[in-house]
């Protein structure tokens, strides 16, 4: 063993143990892994250059930017609204069936992150008994599809470096849909294993929110109950006012008409949620000011506007801006938003027009706070744009049509021309962190190939690998990585794996396909640790779980995954 080889495999060493014990993030753990293999020589600049060109890589970039463009539509969060019925088995069914599909298609992490708050605010269930199963549905669905996690696409840009042509699009499907269906009912029937917590409550600020019923609008002539007006994540109706009157406690049973003012309390940030619901409008929405950045002000002790309402003041005209919510702490407000008198020191969030920071006035009533961001609603033919050029995509990739990376390419551009986002917001929903964690798992596998020692430790694994099955070499390299995938995350395991699986099935003489897909689903499979896989972490951090919770009702889970994985995987490739 030559000097580089043991500086690689230090460097190699160093980055797992980094990975394990420390609290850093997986991006800075790989800038410093590609630092040291540079200041070694052991790869040069042009070589780190060569990965960030990897066509798999600009695959996932181009999909991330056009899943956080999918999430903007109402897709995803109207179907969310109504995903919670009474009946248990009912609720449970339709989450699995919409995670699962959808992630097959789309980011899971967006997926889950969209769907957490309607199970965790939903008033039927714990929602302890239906987060981890949304978690691991997502886990599930991502593996159906080339597309469905960025695991899949990190062992493809793998691939393709090594000349290979890389997955197609349905490489993944058999053993997803067998792997993930069996799974789906294995969760329904371990459902009673899982804690009864009570559902924790929100950390934010609760802001005073109203919303007209419009005509034509899709609420009216139903109950609050079949509106699904209860199952908004992190805001809640608290009042309606009808004709001048107030009508409070709001029941289940009360049914919307046209004119209602509905009085929401809640988190300002899920003021979308609202603007998804066919002909609901907030105030600043009619007046054409609600956009993407909302301006958060507090009233000063000396303003001219204090003891009046919002109404009588002419507050757009006044200000250029509309109240799209107000706060008052120490105080629950009630009724019309307009007819509240404002104070001293009462929050508002106004949506503001071009001319609002020309007007004097603004330095004698407010002191600005802070900008809010939000998502804003996209209008029907950006919808359909969206959604039906995503759909597009997809169909034409899948059928190998149009190469993925050309076709997203087009779309990102079609987006863009279309309003759907923009240079500044591409330019911010870049995955720079997951970006620098490829670009260092393609640099470190670089040098592992090229000083030598994959091809040292496969001659070191020569006598015992030889006298065994191949599906046995295939059944270590699956269950190495799925210890790492629970360790250091899902792509830190996929990248770190990948080299070494190439080098035993080329020992081996075997075909790269089935160790490369057996890496990136042992990669998926997390199954036991709330830390291993991003939406297992958003389960964890939406309800009291503990750790125990996740071994106890994944390990039935990841037993069965697994099986199903390997043995398809040995029959299709006749190991």
């Amino acid at each position: 063993m030559d000097i580089n080889q043991l500086i690689v495999i230090g460097i190699f060493t160093m980055t797992i143990l980094a990975l394990v014990v420390t609290d850093k993030r997986p991006s800075s753990i790989f800038a410093g892994t590609i630092l040291g293999l540079v200041v070694t020589t052991q790869i040069g600049l042009e070589d780190v250059a060569h990965n960030l060109t990897n066509q798999g890589l600009l695959t996932l970039i181009l999909l991330l930017l056009v899943s956080s463009a999918v999430d903007k539509t109402s897709l995803i969060k109207r179907l969310g609204r109504k995903l919670i019925s009474p009946n248990f088995n009912v609720s449970f069914w339709r989450l699995f069936g919409l995670t699962f599909t959808s992630s097959a298609l789309l980011n899971n992490t967006a997926v889950v992150a969209s769907l957490i708050g309607p199970v965790s605010q939903n008033q039927h269930h714990p929602a302890s008994k239906l987060l981890i199963p949304l978690s691991y549905s997502a886990i599930l669905g991502g593996t159906v599809t080339l597309i469905g996690t960025s695991t899949n696409l990190i062992v493809d840009s793998f691939l393709i470096e090594l000349g290979h042509p890389g997955f197609n699009f349905w490489d993944f499907t058999l053993y997803g849909l067998v792997a993930g269906l069996s799974c789906g009912l294995l969760m329904f029937l371990l459902i009673p294993i899982l804690p009864t917590i009570e559902n924790r409550k929100g950390r934010f600020q609760e802001y005073f929110i109203e919303a007209k019923v419009i005509e034509n609008s899709e609420l009216i002539g139903h109950s609050v109950e079949d509106n699904h007006l209860r199952n908004l994540p992190e805001l809640f109706l608290v009042e309606i006012v009808r004709d001048g009157k107030l009508i409070t406690p709001v029941t289940p049973d009360i049914v919307i008409q046209q004119n209602d003012k509905l009085i929401f309390s809640g988190n300002i940030k899920k003021v979308d949620n609202l603007s998804h619901i066919k002909g609901l409008k907030l105030f600043a929405e009619t007046n054409g000011l609600l956009r993407d950045n909302l301006t958060e002000v507090i009233i000063s002790n000396r303003a001219q506007i204090i003891g009046q309402t919002i109404k009588a003041l002419g507050f757009r005209a006044l200000f250029d801006a509309a109240v799209v919510a107000i706060r008052r702490d120490g105080e629950q407000l009630s009724g019309k938003l307009g007819d509240i008198k404002l104070q001293a020191g009462d929050f508002l969030l106004l949506a503001t027009g071009q001319d609002f920071v020309k007007r004097h006035n603004l330095s004698k009533n407010f002191f600005v706070i802070s900008e809010q961001k939000i998502a804003t609603k996209l209008t029907k033919p950006q919808e359909w744009i969206t959604v039906g050029g995503f759909l597009l995509t997809i169909v034409l990739a899948a059928a190998s049509i149009v190469n993925l990376a050309t076709g997203l390419m087009f779309f990102m551009a079609l987006l863009v021309i279309s309003g759907v986002t923009n240079n500044a917001e591409v330019k911010r929903n870049i995955p720079l962190n997951l970006v620098i964690v490829i670009v260092g798992a393609l640099s470190l596998a670089t040098a592992l190939q090229t000083s030598g020692v994959i091809a040292l430790l496969t001659d070191s694994l020569r006598p015992y690998l030889l006298g065994t099955s191949p599906f046995m070499a295939l059944v270590v390299i699956y269950l190495v990585t799925l210890v790492l995938t629970e360790l250091v995350t899902n792509n830190a395991a996929a990248a770190l794996m990948f080299p070494f699986a190439y080098g035993v099935a080329s020992m081996l003489g075997l075909p790269i396909m089935p160790f490369a897909l057996a890496v990136a689903f042992a990669a998926s499979a997390s199954f036991l640790s709330p830390y291993g896989y991003q939406t297992n972490l958003l389960a964890f951090n939406a309800a009291n779980y503990k750790f125990k919770h996740f071994i106890q009702f994944g390990l039935a889970i990841s037993i069965t995954y697994s099986s199903i994985v390997l043995l398809l995987l040995k029959f299709s490739y006749g190991l």
